[in-house]
């Protein structure tokens, strides 16, 4: 190879080895970029401090207890469908599936009369037995859902939604549960729930922890 030639050989390795090791610049999806607006306004709006870095969905105050109402009214209405001779059984399944996690993933479920090896729950059918009972796998439970109770609410614990930690499409909430039966008697428990945020915008239960408080007076 002449000189001429070589030359001409070696600037185009040059050109070519130069253009393949220029980085090519990253284009930002126009889509992420406003669902990562989207999300950051209403974290700014609620006033989140908690939210994991790139979330890309965030509850809201408003979802969290729209939510808890909703699990208090199911509770009643399952009471009250037994009592009407309605199909109690068909809605509190419904409830578990909309309400609860288990068709999507798991559940932690602890309810608040369990005890010994039956004081979790792993599954739909363990949660259903704890509401409505008539389950020969779960002998003790005999219906918490059939009361009936009359009236059921929900208090988190401190004031302005401070009972409440929103993480992105979790959230953790803490305080108190009152159920009020036929005759006016009152029953409190303390409960934690943790809801997860589904691709269907909906607020499923992924964690349910009741119990009763403790009284120092009782030996």
């Amino acid at each position: 190879m002449n000189t001429s030639k070589k030359s001409l050989f070696l600037l185009g390795t040059i050109i070519i080895l130069t253009s393949c090791a220029t980085p090519k610049k990253e284009e930002t999806p126009t889509g992420s970029s406003k669902s990562s607006k989207a999300v950051q306004q209403v974290i700014d709006e609620l006033g989140l401090v908690y939210v994991e870095e790139g979330a890309n969905s965030i509850i809201t105050y408003d979802e969290v207890n729209a939510a808890q109402q909703a699990w208090c009214d199911a509770l009643v209405k399952i009471g009250k469908l037994k009592e009407e001779g309605g199909d109690y059984k068909a809605y509190a399944e419904k409830v578990l599936s909309e309400a609860y996690n288990y068709d999507y993933g798991k559940v932690f479920f602890k309810p608040t009369l369990a005890f010994g090896d039956q004081t979790c729950r792993n599954d739909k059918k363990g949660a259903l037995a704890y509401f409505v009972g008539g389950d020969p796998d779960y002998p003790n439970d005999k219906g918490f859902a059939l009361k009936p109770w009359v009236k059921a609410q929900y208090d988190n614990t401190g004031d302005n939604n401070e009972g409440i930690q929103i993480y992105g499409s979790v959230a953790i909430t803490m305080g108190n549960v009152w159920v009020t039966d036929k005759s006016g008697n009152e029953v409190m428990v303390d409960k934690t729930w943790v809801f997860k945020k589904g691709k269907d915008g909906k607020l499923r239960i992924i964690v349910h922890k009741s119990s009763l408080p403790y009284s120092p007076y009782v030996e």
